[in-house]
């Protein structure tokens, strides 16, 4: 039986704790190993067989090959990690940031200039619930 986390309340937010650090071993020390030309060449050259070496489940592999950098921080990714994979393909974390929120590079920096995301409407899911 899982327990219930207390920040799963927060919209959008992802907590990396001791569970998603478990969860996200393999994906991770995949992550790590791109630090490393040699292994972003063979990486490259293709993706399936490189990332058949690392135990992570079918869906982390899946999500590494589709770039879903979203879900890939939801099942156990660390964004220190991810940025690793970013950069293979030419990305910044500001650039995978800015398409997770749905706007683009520009935009994502002028927002962040601004201060950040409003936090207007960026309450608990249970406050979503009963102002609905």
């Amino acid at each position: 039986m899982t327990e219930e986390n207390p920040f799963d309340d927060i919209p959008g937010t992802t907590l990396f704790d001791a569970h998603k650090s478990r969860e996200g071993y393999h994906l991770n020390m995949f992550c790590m190993s791109m630090g490393d030309a040699a292994s972003r060449e063979e990486f490259k050259q293709d993706e399936r067989a490189y990332l058949a070496r690392y135990p992570m489940t079918e869906e982390q592999r899946d999500c590494v090959l589709r770039r879903d950098a979203l879900r890939l921080i939801e099942i156990g990714g660390n964004i220190y990690f991810l940025a690793k994979l970013f950069y293979v393909d030419g990305r910044s974390v500001r650039s995978v940031c800015a398409a997770m929120s749905g706007m683009t590079d520009k935009e994502y920096e002028q927002m962040m200039l601004d201060g950040g995301r409003s936090p207007e409407g960026n309450r608990s899911k249970s406050e979503w619930a009963q102002s609905a």
